[in-house]
């Protein structure tokens, strides 16, 4: 009796998809990465990041003072209060509070049916109008303001025309941060390592580890979650 190799018996045709279309985001933003191109995604990207100190400072009981987002990729969250070591490593994990990997799976996995595409685009939205309102730079603010009016208009396209890349919007952010947060960690730490990233601030706090040996546990957990977002989106898909 002859193998059955029909793709019915491995993959749907939506688990199909979603692989080759999380696969052809991933190509897209390595092939793209130091191009203008994708300048607007990664200070989104950069945004999370400090949106999740913001959040794990006010889940600890701390006050936000200030976010920033500069040109050159870099931000900082004026904190007072919280709890610090909670604080620090927020940005790039979900195990100690909301960080860059978490935001990336979210994303990711809201991208897998129509409705939940809406509510992460709406949770997203709502995101972008809140910290535009602590904003401290014209940088962080023009890409609120444009990010909303881009996925409004994106949404608008979906509801009203043929032109239905809202679900695909949503899975690129989220492939480009799980991407951009596993990168951002390299570049600080292994290839350069800047002393001033949060995994080196997080070594004075925890000294068990320096700085370049918390970049690669967080990388490592940070590819994890990339795994672990796409395994759950073909369960759900299945």
């Amino acid at each position: 009796m002859k193998p059955n190799w029909e793709l019915k018996n491995c993959c749907n045709h939506d688990q199909v998809v979603f692989l080759i279309t999380v696969s052809v985001c991933a190509v897209v933003i390595l092939a793209l990465w130091r191009t203008f191109l994708l300048k607007p995604f990664k200070l989104v990207t950069v945004f999370l990041h400090e949106a999740s100190h913001a959040v794990a400072c006010k889940l600890t009981c701390g006050h936000v003072e200030g976010i920033k987002v500069n040109v050159d990729e870099g931000g900082t969250t004026q904190t007072r209060g919280g709890v610090y070591w909670l604080i620090l490593p927020a940005g790039f994990l979900e195990s100690l509070e909301l960080g860059s990997s978490f935001w990336g799976m979210v994303l990711i996995l809201g991208s897998t049916n129509l409705l939940t595409a809406r509510i992460a685009a709406g949770c997203f939205l709502a995101a972008l109008l809140a910290v535009l309102f602590v904003a401290k730079n014209w940088t962080l603010r023009g890409l609120c303001i444009g990010f909303i009016l881009f996925l409004g208009i994106i949404w608008a396209l979906q509801e009203t025309t043929k032109v239905r890349i809202l679900r695909y919007i949503i899975l690129f952010i989220g492939v480009m941060n799980s991407l951009f947060s596993v990168y951002d960690i390299y570049d600080d730490l292994i290839s350069r390592r800047v002393h001033s990233s949060d995994a080196e601030k997080f070594a004075e706090v925890c000294p068990c580890c320096n700085g370049v040996g918390w970049g690669i546990i967080w990388g490592l957990i940070s590819f994890l979650f990339l795994c672990g977002a796409m395994y759950l989106g073909l369960v759900i898909l299945s």
